[in-house]
């Protein structure tokens, strides 16, 4: 069985933790843009498709009623941490007109009676992604129609928001144990879609402390590992890749093992934290773009499904949702084990991807990004708007954590302050002053009423040579670094530009009659690309019109300039100027990103 070495992190609550810099930045405009426009009160649309007259006429269901959920969850987390009462005041407004809308029975969704998840509906056709003429995605809104909720209900204090998210769990389990419904008749992607039910079931768990619902969540694996395509933790433990997994769906599967995560919390099952853990390695070593989002769509017949281990391509597809699923399974591990690299997966998708998906306006995101190619921002109803919303709520909260011993974890770095409860300690306030990730230091001070404060600071992984002042030893990137301080400590993180090397490779494997091997490569693109501290770097199209370039380099091609952007100097032509990829050729629709030049062919002789 898997042993890891475990510090337990405690998160702060909401309002605890204000970013500045670059992440705070985001999640202001986020407030501003997608959580204060998008959903405005009841009158909505995301909110009147609940109506009754809408329902009546919803044959197709789809995922649409999700929205309501994610903007609950984003929207009171933001209204919290920001003391908007005027946002709040809408989240109120919206959730006491959902509960109004909820059936006797609890059923809170957007579909009509004969659709609804409570009904048997005829068996599905048999299709690549598992997918019924009818979509089913009845549970999956009332999965975040309960996170949503649990949410209203921390910021507001109020019981009847638990209630009615209460009211949903027990509706589901009377439908699972009493009828002959099983989950993962419930959901496309053989089920994927609907088996995410295990986080919010755990939720209502961690809330009320009523085993019915730990037995839910139970029940929802039961079912799940029931059907061979949908036995994620069977093929977790038995060393599959993700992209073997059902259809392979990165946001369905990424959130299937968020719950998973949770129910080990929950249980204690060694079993279920071993499978999280198999399954993060495998996407973390096989599965990520550069910029860390969960990445698709090479060759394949969905945009949104894990690439096959080993292929690479520069137009391969992040989607955002994905990125948002990827942050909340790295929290759950960092809550877990307290590893630094949970941290590290978590910084450098929402430096990047999550960034460099969101506009500057807050309200436009785009449904895809690629390393190579256009920026597109998505139209109004698309999934990723509200992801990406999500996610930037997440990272406050994630970004201190506190042992039972009483060690601050410092997660992520850049400008914030921080005002936490310690035990044996008491109040203590941390402030980070620092131009990260473009300054190379970081100033942490603590104020706890002269008492030192054990700090655990969170050294990241490409910082080789980093200092931290009073210290004389060397530094372990991707790890934490321990000292106790009651004033400030200065880290320093030296930002040499990287050059990152990629290939696309294939190779055509045989035996000849006597059994011999034969292996013959028939395809090798390599390609370069930069980063330079948490920044992944891009350029715009080559010389104004370019989508593709090909370079040669020598071993001093890459410097920066006096601006703080790269410069790629390539044999035989003139410099290429990169900026960080999340604002690289201006944060609007249409603009265009290089993060991957193509190397020359090797010389043939």
């Amino acid at each position: 069985m898997l042993s890891i070495s475990s510090r337990e992190l405690r998160f702060v609550a909401p309002g605890a933790v204000t970013l500045g810099g670059l992440l705070g930045e985001a999640i202001e405009a986020n407030r501003r843009g997608r959580l204060s426009t998008f959903i405005t009160g009841p009158d909505s649309p995301a909110i009147a498709i609940f109506d009754p007259v809408a329902v009546a006429v919803n044959d197709g269901g789809d995922w649409y009623g999700e929205h309501a959920g994610k903007w609950l969850y984003a929207a009171a987390r933001a209204a919290v941490g920001w003391g908007d009462a005027a946002l709040l005041g809408r989240v109120r407004a919206v959730a006491d007109h959902l509960v109004a809308l909820q059936d006797a029975d609890g059923y809170l969704g957007n579909y009509p009676p004969h659709r609804r998840f409570t009904v048997k509906q005829p068996p599905k056709p048999f299709s690549w992604n598992g997918e019924p003429a009818f979509r089913t995605w009845d549970i999956w809104t009332h999965a975040y129609l309960i996170l949503g909720l649990l949410e209203v209900a921390r910021a507001t204090g109020e019981a009847r928001y638990m209630a009615s998210a209460r009211a949903i769990g027990d509706l589901v389990w009377r439908t699972l144990t009493q009828s002959e419904v099983r989950i993962t008749d419930l959901g496309n992607h053989f089920g994927l879609s609907a088996t995410v039910l295990l986080d919010p079931a755990c939720e209502l768990y961690f809330a009320t402390g009523e085993q019915r619902y730990l037995d839910l969540a139970l029940l929802v694996l039961d079912q799940a590992e029931a059907d061979p395509r949908s036995a994620f933790l069977t093929a977790a433990l038995a060393g599959a890749d993700p992209s073997e997994i059902a259809t392979g769906k990165a946001y369905q599967l990424l959130w299937n093992l968020v719950g998973l995560a949770k129910l080990h919390r929950a249980t204690g099952e060694d079993r279920f934290l071993a499978a999280v853990y198999f399954l993060w390695e495998r996407v973390r070593g096989d599965h990520l773009t550069l910029g860390g989002g969960p990445w698709g769509g090479v060759a394949h017949r969905s945009r949104e499904v894990f690439n096959a281990a080993g292929s690479f391509s520069p137009y391969g597809y992040v989607e955002t949702c994905s990125t948002m699923a990827w942050i909340q399974l790295n929290r759950e591990l960092l809550a877990i084990l307290g590893e630094a690299k949970f941290a590290q997966a978590i910084e450098r998708s929402a430096y990047n991807d999550l960034l460099g998906a969101q506009a500057s306006d807050g309200e436009d995101w785009c449904y895809y990004s690629f390393p190579n190619g256009k920026r597109v921002h998505t139209t109004y109803w698309r999934c990723c708007k509200s992801s990406g919303a999500v996610a930037l709520e997440e990272l406050p909260g994630i970004a201190y954590g506190v042992t039972a011993n009483g060690e601050v974890a410092i997660n992520l770095l850049g400008a914030s302050t921080a005002t936490l409860e310690v035990p044996g300690i008491g109040t203590v306030r941390i402030t980070q002053t620092t131009g990260y990730p473009f300054g190379n230091s970081i100033d942490f001070t603590v104020e706890a009423d002269g008492a030192p404060v054990p700090l655990l600071i969170r050294v990241p992984d490409w910082a080789e040579s980093a200092t931290l002042s009073g210290n004389d030893e060397a530094l372990t990137p991707d790890s934490f670094v321990r000292v106790e301080t009651a004033g400030t400590v200065a880290l320093t993180l030296p930002m040499k530009p990287r050059l990152h090397r990629a290939m696309a490779r294939n190779v055509q494997e045989s035996l000849t009659p006597d059994g011999s091997a034969v292996a013959q490569e028939v395809l090798r693109q390599e390609y370069v690309a930069l980063t330079s501290g948490a920044l992944v770097y891009a350029t715009r199209l080559i010389d104004g019109f370019k989508a593709e370039e090909t370079v040669r380099l020598d071993a001093d091609a890459v410097a920066a300039d006096s601006e703080g952007a790269l410069l790629l100097t390539p044999r035989d032509r003139a410099p290429i100027k990169f900026e960080p990829y999340y604002r690289a050729g201006g944060r609007h629709d249409g603009a265009w990103r290089l993060t991957w030049l193509r190397l020359a062919p090797e010389d043939v002789t």
